[in-house]
């Protein structure tokens, strides 16, 4: 009989396992998104300047637009920029032209951005010759002005 007791207790303790849990915790996965979401909302800003410019202010209103510009750049020193690879002012039309070609012709709208301290002769040859190669929907991207 003793013999007995003896399995009886180790087969009763096989029996109690602990059940398995089945509840997702899910506090560490919304700490890591919460982290995530504020570095996102820290580097996104970051991410949308190309040339650094000190762009005109004026007062007027923006364009409406449905799909991402095509942006011409001067700087301080004169050099040219297609979005934020820098061009020779002899390689600009070939280019542009290129990339105008796979976007949709020479209706596509340009966005020229100048610094307000880069040489006036400059951003008008750069226009003239867009003018000159049949790119006629040139915009020119200044700042809202502040204060008045």
């Amino acid at each position: 009989m003793a013999m007995n007791m003896a399995g009886s207790a180790s087969s009763g303790r096989r029996g109690r396992r602990r059940a398995v849990m089945a509840e997702i915790n899910v506090t560490p996965m919304v700490d890591v998104m919460l982290v995530l979401l504020i570095i996102f909302m820290v580097s996104a800003p970051l991410l949308t300047v190309g040339v650094p410019l000190d762009l005109p202010q004026t007062q007027a209103k923006s364009l409406e637009q449905d799909k991402t510009p095509l942006q011409l750049s001067v700087d301080v020193s004169g050099k040219i920029f297609i979005n934020d690879t820098e061009v020779a002012f002899n390689e600009l039309i070939p280019k542009l032209k290129a990339i105008t070609d796979a976007r949709g012709g020479l209706d596509e709208r340009i966005f020229m951005r100048a610094d307000k301290k880069a040489d006036y002769g400059t951003v008008a040859k750069v226009m003239g010759l867009l003018s000159g190669a049949g790119f006629k929907r040139l915009a020119l991207v200044t700042e809202v002005e502040q204060g008045t």
